[in-house]
Parts: structure tokens; sequence; C-alpha cells
């Protein structure tokens, strides 16, 4: 249907106004039962089926929790949500859309593809949906803003994975006498004395089959945010300062500090391109450990041994910040709701979505780190889930990673090969030439 064409809708369920007490809507006035509504240009038929599609990338164990957290939804409207989890969520969404049959919603993994579907007009704008002012009391500024594409509203933050993150043995630094560094030069220093001791600081596994490198990227992209800022981060990620500019080449040199460093890291650089990054925390524990930091992001969880406990055999500090100007800024990826039909049911399940409900419900079920401002730490299920979340709510600068907010080509091709280069020996001025070079012509 023309999406300029609307129609009266009248609906038997609840509306999102009359929604209990612990729902917590957003919006003042409500979703009233009789609403005019634009059939989205993914191809919504307008039929009253009280149904709500959504498309994502959550699968197995995670979609169960995701599916729970939707369940009150369904309750209290009676509007039955279809979920599909993908795999191929960036090749699927962009056929179903040219096709005309989009989901009414998507669950973005990367704010650059929904950032995309924006600019061509096919995702819809949500400034009608939310009212800016108590939108503000749920979500941090810079998480409205990640959810903003040319001064306009396209999404909503569900899922957060918090980044900078370095993960350690605490029993070992206990029985070492070390302590959690404060600033960076804290932390280079401990790096030596560790050295000294006879031990190696860092595991770092860069292996990913395809995607090897997008773990040195990281690191690039946190020294990025703590020698530049945000501001120029983000001059960097929309390609308004060139990939081979200074500030890019001296986060490079930063990070070769520590992963060119053969005494730093376990196997050496070598170690680093070859070990598969869900292997390479497992170094941090027994009795004599290989290694004692280890920089990664909160979901590696997943990947330590079956047999350690969170909080007492591993735990997790910030890591830490370089100019004190910039503090200590965190950077980030998660999942980011948009709507492709305007429908009532659509409209109602956004705004639930942006309740702390569906938030705590999976925060309490476990794997889930929350952006809503209005979530209870409480509600997390061990005090390292907490840790993080805490982290998270008191970040001075938050950043989404740099690698998905570039073109294709580039954040997750020449940069993430460019870096494996850097690592093996190649030039630095060369690797940041070409991954300049490869950036498509506006």
């Amino acid at each position: 249907m023309d999406r300029d064409r609307s129609v009266v809708y009248q609906r038997s369920y609840m509306p999102f106004s009359h929604f209990s007490g612990r729902f917590k809507p957003l919006l003042a006035t409500g979703l009233s039962l009789t609403l005019l509504t634009a059939c989205g240009s993914g191809g919504g038929d307008g039929s009253n089926s009280n149904t709500v599609t959504v498309l994502g990338v959550v699968v197995g164990e995670q979609q169960e929790k995701l599916e729970a957290a939707l369940a009150p939804f369904e309750a209290e409207t009676g509007i039955d949500v279809i979920y599909e989890g993908t795999d191929s969520f960036a090749t699927l969404l962009p056929v179903q859309v040219e096709s005309g049959s989009a989901p009414d919603i998507a669950m973005f993994p990367q704010p650059g593809l929904m950032a995309d579907f924006a600019r061509d007009g096919q995702l819809l704008p949500l400034t009608d949906v939310f009212d800016a002012a108590t939108l503000s009391e749920a979500y941090p500024d810079d998480w409205i803003k990640l959810g903003t594409i040319n001064d306009t509203l396209h999404g909503i933050w569900y899922r957060a994975s918090v980044k900078s993150l370095v993960w350690y043995n605490p029993k070992q630094f206990e029985a070492k006498g070390y302590s959690i560094p404060q600033t960076w030069d804290d932390m280079t220093a401990l790096s030596d004395k560790i050295v000294a001791d006879g031990g190696t600081p860092w595991c770092l596994g860069m292996e990913s089959g395809d995607a090897t490198g997008w773990v040195g990227t990281d690191w690039v992209e946190d020294i990025m945010l703590r020698t530049a800022g945000g501001e120029v981060y983000d001059q960097w990620t929309s390609h308004e300062i060139a990939f081979n500019s200074a500030p890019v080449q001296a986060a490079f040199e930063q990070f070769g500090e520590v992963i060119l460093n053969p005494k730093y890291i376990l196997g050496g650089k070598v170690g680093a391109i070859s070990t598969p990054f869900g292997e390479s925390p497992k170094g941090l524990f027994g009795e004599n450990p290989q290694c004692y930091m280890h920089r990664q992001a909160n979901f590696i969880a997943s990947f330590l041994p079956e047999d350690v406990v969170l909080g007492e055999d591993v735990a997790v500090f910030p890591l830490p910040g370089i100019k004190e100007e910039f503090g200590l800024p965190i950077l980030v990826a998660g999942d980011v709701f948009g709507m492709f039909n305007d429908t009532p049911e659509a409209r109602a399940l956004m705004q639930y979505l942006a309740t702390p409900t569906p938030h705590e419900i999976w925060a309490k079920a476990g794997g889930f780190i929350s952006p809503h401002k209005q979530v209870s730490l409480d509600v997390y299920p061990d005090a390292v889930t907490r840790q993080q979340a805490e982290i998270l709510a008191n970040a001075e600068t938050v950043r989404f990673d740099g690698s998905d907010l570039m073109p294709g080509t580039v954040g997750t091709g020449t940069f993430w090969s460019g870096i494996v280069d850097f690592v093996g020996g190649s030039d630095l001025e060369k690797v940041l030439d070409e991954i300049e070079e490869s950036w498509p012509e506006d």
C-alpha cells in the first residue's frame, strides 16, 4: 500500500496507555483505540491482523529470553509478536524491504545498517511515537543520539554490549599483590611489574575466521576515544577526517606499544593473530596463569571455562583512561529497534520496548545489559554483570563500535585486514593509506 494513504483502524485490544503501572509508558497521551496510521513503505497490508512481526539476529537460548521479555506485552494487549531470528540478518532484511515484505520492526545489531534504511526513507521516524522529554528520562543522551539519523529519531536501544572491560583473576591479583590500575600509565606499570615477576601481562587472541582482526580494531577504537575524544572519534567514523590522519596513527601506535611488545602478549604477535578470540581468556586461570589481563567485551563470559565462577575466579575493571580531559569513555555495541510499518501494533510494541519491563526481564535471566536509565542494578543476577551495568551507567562518554559505523568495505574489510597486517609487521603508514584509499566515494 502507498504509505501516503491512511486508514482508521478500530482495535479491540487494550491501548498502551492503559497498561498497568509497571510498564511506565513513555507517551503521556498513550495509544488511542482509534488511531490514524500510514502503511509503511515496507509493505504493511493494513489488515486487522492483531500481530506485529519482528526480524532480528537473536537466536537459540537468547531468543528464548527475548520472547520471555515480550510475553507480558502479548498478555496485556492480545497482540501476537511473531519474531524471526536469523544469522543472515544483513542479507535477508534488504531483500525483504525491496520486495515489499519488510517486518513491522527490525532489531538491528548495527546502527550503520539502520541508518542506511533511514536515509533511503524506508525506515520510519519515531518522533511522533515517543515524547522527547519523557524519552530522555529513559535513555542517556548518547544512546538517544545513537538512534538518531539526520536529526530525527529512528531507533530505540534495547541490549548493550560493554566493550571497554579488562578481565582478570582476582585470586591471582591478590596472591601477587597487584592493584587495579586507575590510569593507562598505571596499567603500563602493572604490565611491566608482571613481566619483572616472570609473567605475561596480556591474553590477546584476534583469530575469528573471516572476521579475524575485529579484536584489534576494538583496541584501536578504545584508544581513539581515550586519546582524541568523542568529537574526533565521530569525525573519524564518519570520514570527516581521513583514516591516515594523525589521531588515528597515534591510536595505532599506542596499540602497538602493547601488542608488538613480545613480553606483553602471550605467544607474542604470532600468538595474537593465531589464537581464537574465544580461547584467549582461558590463560587467566589455574595455579600458574599464562597471563593476567584480557581486554574484551562482556559477552566473553560465555566463552569462559564452565567451572569459572564470576566474581570469584574472574572479575573486571574498566579499561583506564589515557588523557585526563577525555575522562573514562566506554565503547559499546548493541541492538536497536526500528520500525518499517506504521501500525498500532508496531507502535505499541516500540513503546513497550522503551519501558524498563522488557529490559529487566532479560537482565534477570542473564547475558544482558541494558542502556535504560530506569533499570535497577539489583535485577542483574551476579556481581560482575552488575558491575558492568554500573560501568555503562556511569560512563562519561559512550560511543558505538567504530568499525560497525563505517562502510562495510572499510569497517568489516580493510580495517580488519589492515590491523592484522600491522600486527604482522607491515608498515603502519602504508596500512593506513590503503585503508583510506578503500573508503568509498560519497
